[in-house]
């Protein structure tokens, strides 16, 4: 077992939780002692042959990914990197992105996850605080690396083109062409072909030494506040999350298959699907974006026995499967995270399936679960389950953070464990902040019952959760309000059936200003990623509501949206 830092372990009579485990799941558990290449390695010499993943036409076993992972480790060892140097991923859920991952750790590097969804400017913004030095990603992404604050030495591009049927290749040639017209994508970098660049490497015989302390995995989050930082994540730390959830799945190594549509490029698809299948030897299913009818189709296919999902995912499922006759019964578990999950949604999907739903709790910050629901049949609907092995969990008062409180007493909820963080990339208050006496404060607030089962009751009450991502309408607001004619804004969540929550924008006009949606929309898919566009809009001349020292009270903007949010979430495009 991995000594979390800095504390001792809570009292038997403090883990309740511990008596309720499924009877095939230890409470603590003995972690590799070694750096993540470990898992692929250990599983490819278990089931070489067993397809690690299916994308399209595209099948690699676990012995292909090890091979070409390691001929990946010695391009770039030959291209300069030194262990610790970062390499950026902008890639949808692709085999490339497999190959990046584990090939970058081989080499002693860091990745640094860059999401697609992004615009520009935050694109720009992690690789300059992160200095990557080399960047994976793919051809029609490459306006995203335009003008970047700080150059990678390469950059390496792949392409979908080869893998899609003749009219698929027709729509996305269109695309290239819309984004790239007939020049050469990042004018003035260094560019390679990605599977060109692999072909001339030969294997990496050895990965080069890391010590399980050392980072792995830098990804932006907004943290317990709505300030954008990186979260730092150890090899350790994500060897014990995938540890972890490969042991609560209770999975049969080498014999489960994977519905892998969350992203990669965020903690909980990175862990729950890519290191926890990795773990287990599974077969990933790969959708490079989510598309109900698509993703159902698949699971037709390939017959997926686990599924981890979002509560948008379910939704659209359940509406899918309301329209047409489709067979999910291959599904055996369901893990749900990333937002409140409904509990008619989790009863109709079970219904729809004949698959044991149960919701999970997690944050970037934990690499990411931390809690989930037992899979014998035990969860209690409404809470997000027990702490994983070796994970503690308290529920202390929301003033201090340091008296715990009674169960069924609502106060913040605080967890430890070897999961947790290293701290913010180069961000040492807010480290501190976050991080005290060897405990994550979530900045959630919730309860604990008698049993050690966990709810959240509320969250920040700022943070909108929609299909699943976190928006921070301070990082919303402050580019509204760069929208000529915008005076002020306020951003909050509506409640919608389908997401979870919608993005509502509340602007205030400057005199005599007339407001052009259209001209909007454009504004802000140029300056804000997918999930942080208004998706609702409402422009007025009235000043915003505010308390006597001037602060917005979103608390009754939110009050007002949740009154109309039947007509407003139906309304949404």
């Amino acid at each position: 077992m991995i000594a979390p830092r800095n504390f001792l372990p809570q009292e038997a009579s403090q883990r309740p939780w511990e008596a309720h485990y499924p009877a095939e799941v230890p409470v603590s558990l003995h972690y590799p002692q070694r750096p993540l290449p470990f898992l692929l390695e250990h599983t490819a010499a278990k089931f070489p042959d067993r397809v690690v993943c299916h994308y399209y036409s595209q099948h690699l076993t676990y012995s292909q990914l090890l091979h070409s992972a390691r001929r990946f480790a010695a391009m770039l060892i030959r291209e300069g990197v030194q262990p610790g140097d970062r390499v950026g991923i902008l890639l949808p859920n692709l085999p490339e992105y497999l190959i990046s991952l584990f090939g970058t750790w081989m080499a002693g590097g860091v990745v640094v996850a860059l999401s697609p969804m992004n615009p520009r400017e935050a694109i720009s913004s992690l690789v300059a605080k992160s200095e990557c030095k080399v960047i994976v990603s793919l051809d029609v992404l490459a306006p995203l690396m335009e003008h970047l604050e700080h150059q990678p030495e390469l950059v390496l591009l792949t392409s979908l083109n080869d893998r899609l049927s003749w009219l698929e290749r027709i729509g996305y040639a269109w695309v290239r062409f819309q984004r790239l017209g007939f020049g050469k994508p990042c004018p003035g970098m260094r560019v390679m072909d990605f599977n060109e660049a692999l072909k001339s490497s030969p294997e990496l015989v050895v990965s080069v030494a890391v010590d399980p302390e050392e980072p792995a995995y830098i990804l932006p989050t907004g943290g317990t506040t709505g300030a954008p930082k990186a979260v730092l994540l150890s090899h350790k730390n994500l060897m014990a999350n995938a540890w972890q959830l490969r042991h609560w799945s209770m999975g049969e190594a080498g014999a489960e298959t994977m519905l892998a549509v969350l992203p990669f490029f965020h903690s909980y698809g990175l862990s729950a699907c890519v290191l926890n299948g990795i773990a287990m030897g599974a077969t990933l299913v790969l959708q490079h974006r989510f598309s109900p009818a698509g993703a159902i189709r698949l699971i037709e296919q390939y017959k997926p026995t686990i599924l981890l999902a979002v509560p948008a995912m379910l939704t659209a499922f359940i509406k899918e499967i309301r329209q047409h006759k489709h067979d999910l019964h291959s599904l055996k578990v369901c893990i749900s995270g990333g937002a409140p999950l409904p509990k008619s949604v989790a009863e109709e999907f079970s219904a729809l399936t004949g698959c044991t739903v149960v919701e999970g709790y997690g944050l970037s910050e934990a690499s990411p679960v931390t809690h989930a629901g037992p899979l014998d049949g035990t969860a209690v609907p409404g809470t997000i389950g027990l702490p994983l092995p070796d994970t503690e969990a308290r529920i202390v008062d929301a003033a201090t953070g340091t008296e715990q409180l009674p169960h069924g007493e609502v106060g913040e909820l605080i967890v430890r464990g070897p999961q947790v963080m290293l701290g913010y990339w180069k961000n040492p208050t807010e480290t501190e902040r976050v991080l005290r006496n060897g405990w994550l404060h979530t900045g959630d607030l919730g309860t604990c019952d008698e049993n050690g089962f966990f709810r959240i009751v509320d969250r920040k009450k700022d943070l909108i959760i929609t299909s699943g991502f976190n928006v921070y309408p301070a990082d919303v607001e402050s580019v509204l309000r760069n929208y000529p004619g915008v005076q002020d804004a306020a951003v909050v969540g509506v409640p919608n059936d389908d997401t979870g929550e919608t993005v509502k924008a509340i602007l205030v006009l400057e005199s005599g200003h007339k407001f052009n949606r259209r001209d909007f929309d454009e504004f802000t898919h140029r300056h804000l990623s997918a999930q942080q566009r208004p998706k609702l809009v409402e422009a007025q001349s009235a000043d915003l509501p505010r308390n006597f020292l001037g602060k917005v009270l979103r608390r009754e903007l939110r009050e007002e949206g949740a009154k109309a949010a039947e007509p407003l979430a139906s309304a949404a495009p």
